[in-house]
């Protein structure tokens, strides 16, 4: 409705840039962080030790090895959608994307993870049919190998560790780093093995143990970006606890039409119409309800109409009956 005492309330909308910082109760980022230069470096690291690795490989005749370097490219792909992202998510918002480009980092979260998951089945299969036509491997080479991956891995993986709790997009880019010091490390004690005993299974079945591994952590990342992509709350963020703040507010007998969705993997924004009998509040009303919100929920975007007149039926109430 838009009559003069139920417009769209701009007053309680947090535009960009003004005046919120990086604080907040719940730690939230109001803009993603700079990774660039954690980007370039991985990036520039792991295609350097993909060659490095992919030559060595197949000279070891290790499938461990190869399927590592496999992955290891993988991830390069995955480091640069991620970067490409966060560049993405900066761009000012036009007429016909009025949030920007937020939305791309959830995106990239999304398709690291679906991309790992491809990734680790292309190492799992490979490592099945090696797991039943064993060969011998030239193991201190493997061993050797291996341990580089782990370092430079590892390394990247630091980089980013930072922001693996607050953005998803970065926390992608991170488990893709982490997963791949794990599968390097799981190589040099398959290599060991086999150097002390003789056996060749160990090389298949250490891909099989970190292919389980991979998926076990990847799935947090899966179920999370595609929450994201359909608009769900976020899990950080009670709903109810939202609702029941908004009913608390003074003069406000109902709540209705309430959204809370992620504009981007580190903001996210709340619409609601809020019913105040006795009277239009001023903006004081809006600018600490905002506050709180940010400061309770992280949530950095809200938009509030208000309505005056309780016998005057609201649109939304009347179009958003639950589905049967």
């Amino acid at each position: 409705m838009h009559s003069p005492h139920s417009a769209h309330d701009h007053g309680a909308h947090d535009h960009d840039g003004h005046g919120h910082g990086s604080h907040g109760h719940h730690g939230h980022s109001h803009a993603p962080a700079d990774f660039g230069r954690a980007f370039a470096i991985g990036i520039a690291l792991n295609t350097a030790f993909v060659i490095i690795e992919g030559i060595y490989g197949y000279l070891a005749n290790s499938t461990a090895l190869i399927a590592d370097a496999g992955h290891n490219l993988s991830d390069v792909l995955g480091l640069v959608v991620a970067w490409i992202a966060v560049i993405l998510s900066r761009r000012p918002p036009s007429d016909r994307f009025t949030y920007g480009l937020r939305g791309s980092s959830i995106l990239a979260a999304l398709f690291n993870a679906v991309f790992l998951l491809i990734a680790v089945g292309a190492i799992g299969w490979e490592a099945i049919l090696r797991l039943f036509n064993p060969q011998p491997i030239a193991e201190m080479t493997v061993i050797v190998v291996a341990t580089i991956g782990i370092a430079i891995n590892g390394f990247t993986a630091w980089l980013f560790a930072s922001g693996s709790k607050s953005d998803i997009n970065i926390k992608g880019a991170y488990l893709h780093m982490a997963a791949d010091a794990a599968v390097s490390a799981g190589v040099v004690v398959a290599a060991f093995i086999t150097m002390l005993t003789g056996w060749l299974w160990p090389d298949p079945v250490a891909s099989l143990v970190i292919v389980a591994v991979i998926v076990w952590g990847t799935w947090g990342l899966l179920r999370d970006s595609t929450a994201m992509s359909l608009s769900a709350v976020p899990s950080h963020v009670d709903p109810v606890a939202v609702r029941s703040y908004l009913e608390g507010r003074p003069g406000v007998t109902d709540v209705h039409d309430l959204h809370i969705w992620p504009m981007s993997t580190t903001e996210i924004a709340l619409t609601c119409h809020l019913l105040i009998p006795a009277g239009r509040p001023d903006d004081s009303f809006l600018l600490q309800t905002a506050h709180d919100l940010d400061h309770r929920f992280g949530i950095q975007h809200p938009t509030i109409q208000i309505e005056t007149d309780p016998d005057t039926a609201c649109r939304c109430v009347l179009t958003s009956a639950p589905a049967i």
